[in-house]
């Protein structure tokens, strides 16, 4: 950390009374790892974690041993944490004044941890400045609120709202409906405004008890930091009010999937114009082979939008979710969708991404793909303007399918770094075996007695 940082952190928390400080780094799956110290410890002592908290699986599991030593350092070495000033924001909900902070993770000779979700994230932000490009985002990510479920063997339900009933219809952009959990979101705007996240709407989306929250555009990495702290602070809000907040991609066999729509679009760091469009206001050529790239490379990225087993549920057929990569003007049936907008707004919305993703990775996999497509000069398809829901399938259907694509992907695999996409398979294939082990209902209610 330099003086100047450390200055500022300083000034900050003594500006608050700061009495404890959680470190955190965000692991692959996107769950906060870390330490908590006294904030007077955190300026004495350099924080270390061992560099093996980077394929450990979200069971909690590690690849096979034969595996393991091949990923990282077989004695278990650890990284250096450095706190990013830009990420301290208070923890709400604490009873003594309380700082979190975000950290990178640096190998003892200075150098990135290219496990780390973030160290993949400027990975790819960088071949972009080498462009002289400056990539745009804003997300907007669905969750679910849910009654709590103690057992998981039974079936997730729509909580109980301020009418003593739960959601049994759906309830598309109801107004009342949000209602219905007023001194759930009072709180969660008020954590989120101490925490300055740039929360921008809220909106009641097509499941029982489905939300949806947008984020003001901005750059990646502020963006994913933000999805990472809201997605921590939501959790911590529903359990205040006795309720589960879920950001599962499907929670409900019966209800639509959760999505988190990624708007993006690239302007000249000089010109600060966006390049999508020309100075006549058309779409640019960067624009249509950046369309061009996810096309070509979304399918091999997909495991890093829809990482988990049950990811795949939600990328099914007239289920509100993409099946395809196709892309079209004003289309929310295809994977691309392009906005109505001024020459100076031009974007493209990728609807593939599931809620359920560590935002470092999705934003990655997105972005590489449409800078492959620019420095490549790939062409898209034509637009399509009827549903693309009546289209062939273009994404794998499941989350071994979709590794393999990932596996043999050269040119993803140099952008984002061959070691991550060695080390990230091998996990997500060692989830893939501890969850095709678990024998389910289905199994038991159609093949015990009848096979």
């Amino acid at each position: 950390m330099s003086q100047t940082d450390e200055e500022f952190l300083k000034q900050w928390m003594e500006a608050r009374g700061i009495t404890e400080v959680e470190c955190m780094v965000p692991d692959l799956t996107g769950v906060a790892r870390g330490k908590i110290v006294p904030a007077k410890k955190f300026f004495r002592e350099n924080m270390r974690l061992p560099e093996g908290i980077f394929i450990q699986t979200v069971t909690g599991d590690w690849p096979d041993d034969e595996d393991y030593d091949k990923l990282v350092n077989p004695t278990d070495i650890d990284m250096e944490l450095v706190p990013d000033p830009k990420t301290v924001c208070l923890v709400p909900w604490a009873v003594e004044p309380t700082a979190q902070v975000i950290h990178d993770c640096l190998y003892r000779d200075g150098t990135p941890v290219d496990l780390a979700p973030r160290s993949v994230l400027r990975r790819v932000l960088k071949q972009f400045e080498l462009q002289g490009w400056e990539p745009i985002m804003a997300p907007e990510v669905e969750f679910y609120l849910v009654k709590q479920n103690t057992d998981a063997d039974y079936p997730l339900e729509p909580p109980i709202g301020r009418s003593g009933r739960k959601e049994t219809a759906r309830r598309s952009y109801g107004i009342d409906a949000v209602n219905e959990f007023d001194p759930v979101f009072e709180e969660m705007y008020d954590y989120c405004e101490q925490m300055e996240l740039d929360i921008d709407t809220l909106i009641h989306e097509e499941g029982a008890g489905q939300m949806e929250v947008n984020f003001l555009h901005g750059s990646p990495m502020d963006l994913a930091d933000q999805v990472f702290l809201f997605k921590r602070t939501m959790r911590e809000v529903a359990l205040r009010h006795n309720i589960y907040a879920t950001f599962m991609a499907k929670p409900m066999e019966n209800e639509a999937g959760s999505a988190m729509h990624v708007h993006q679009s690239i302007v000249d760091k000089n010109t600060k114009e966006n390049v999508f469009s020309t100075p006549d206001g058309e779409p640019s050529e960067l624009f249509f082979h950046y369309i061009g790239g996810l096309q070509r490379y979304l399918p091999a990225a997909m495991s890093l939008m829809a990482p988990n087993v049950n990811s795949y549920r939600r990328i099914a057929r007239f289920n509100s979710a993409p099946i395809n990569v196709q892309w079209g003007y004003d289309n929310r049936t295809v994977g691309l969708r392009i906005p109505h907008s001024s020459p100076a707004n031009r974007r493209v919305e990728n609807r593939i991404i599931g809620a359920d993703c560590n935002p470092y990775l999705a934003f990655a996999a997105s972005l590489a793909a449409g800078y492959l497509g620019m420095v490549q000069k790939i062409k898209p398809s034509d637009p399509v303007s009827a549903s693309a829901h009546n289209l062939p399938y273009q994404l794998p259907r499941n989350l071994l399918d979709a590794l393999a694509l990932l596996r043999t992907n050269d040119e993803l695999k140099h952008v984002l770094g061959e070691r991550f996409v060695r080390a990230y398979t091998a996990v997500k294939e060692k989830e893939y075996e501890t969850f095709f082990a678990v024998i389910s209902s289905w199994e038991r209610d159609f093949l015990l007695l009848n096979v």
